[in-house]
């Protein structure tokens, strides 16, 4: 599968049921959105928010923001008219919960057909098929669900997030080994702006694309932190310039603020470059 293009940095969980959020949505500036028919709306909503949400994405407004609908599991009464409805509302990708095996997803394409699939990894047995899972051939994305997680795993709180860090690290091997899109967990305590933001350079720092977020708050420490900053833009540009040089000269490397640069940093530059494009752009739409 060709890799995820599109910035993630922000993906910002709005209830499927609730008008008024998904009108404010259409103003906020996040990268993604994640119409939430599951964990955010009540078992006696769920049917009514299917309309609700259709209604809103009939009405249009959302721009470029990449649009995602949350189904209910398939192991509830809700799930498969989730899927049936959502099929139809004009969305980018299906996100189902709990994804423990690649028959999980198949079971969604069956009803979904060729519409993009994002999986939710918030499961011990979904960690442990985390390559198979994204492998599938209609994955775009893996979202961490931190919190099912923790509960599954029977976790402490941690500030550094120690007992997350073998699945985190888990399913981001399956999607860079694959080339699928990964956006790393909730942060609950939304007024803390501090520990937002560690956690998100946490998250940046090992690679993945961008946080889920639960309250508008967050947009703009989770932007920040997952795009690229205006040294990695300086410094990228100077090494694909001094190794272009280098190449003229008949030489294999160049040398950058006293360190070696290589075919593989200059790769690493131009994604950096190619990002940041892809973020001016989808902030001029």
């Amino acid at each position: 599968m060709a890799s995820f293009s599109r910035p993630l940095r922000s993906v910002l969980y709005i209830p499927g049921s609730k008008p008024r959020a998904l009108d404010k949505a259409r103003g906020l500036a996040v990268d993604a959105i994640i119409f939430d028919l599951e964990d955010a709306v009540s078992p006696d909503e769920k049917p009514a928010a299917r309309a609700t949400l259709a209604a809103a994405l009939t009405q249009g407004g959302y721009g470029a923001r990449y649009k995602v609908a949350r189904i209910n599991g398939f192991d509830t009464i809700w799930g498969q008219d989730d899927a049936r409805a959502v099929a139809q509302m004009g969305i980018d990708a299906v996100l189902l919960p709990k994804v423990n095996t690649p028959d999980d997803l198949d079971a969604l394409a069956a009803i979904t057909g060729d519409l993009p699939l994002w999986a939710m990894m918030e499961t011990p047995l979904g960690i442990l098929n985390a390559a198979q899972i994204a492998a599938h051939p209609r994955l775009g994305a893996m979202v961490m669900g931190t919190n099912d997680l923790a509960k599954e795993l029977q976790t402490r709180f941690r500030p550094d997030r120690l007992p997350m860090l073998a699945g985190l690290g888990q399913c981001l091997l399956a999607a860079k080994a694959h080339g699928v899109a990964i956006v790393d967990g909730v942060y609950n305590a939304f007024k803390d702006q501090d520990g937002l933001a560690a956690e998100c350079e946490q998250g940046r720092d090992m690679g993945f694309d961008g946080k889920t977020l639960i309250h508008p708050m967050q947009i703009d420490a989770a932007n920040t932190a997952f795009a690229p900053t205006a040294d990695e833009v300086d410094l990228a540009r100077r090494q694909i310039a001094a190794f272009d040089q280098a190449i003229a000269a008949g030489q294999a490397v160049a040398v950058v603020d006293g360190k070696i640069v290589e075919n593989l940093h200059v790769a690493t530059a131009r994604e950096t470059l190619a990002k940041m494009q892809a973020i001016e752009a989808l902030n001029a739409e």
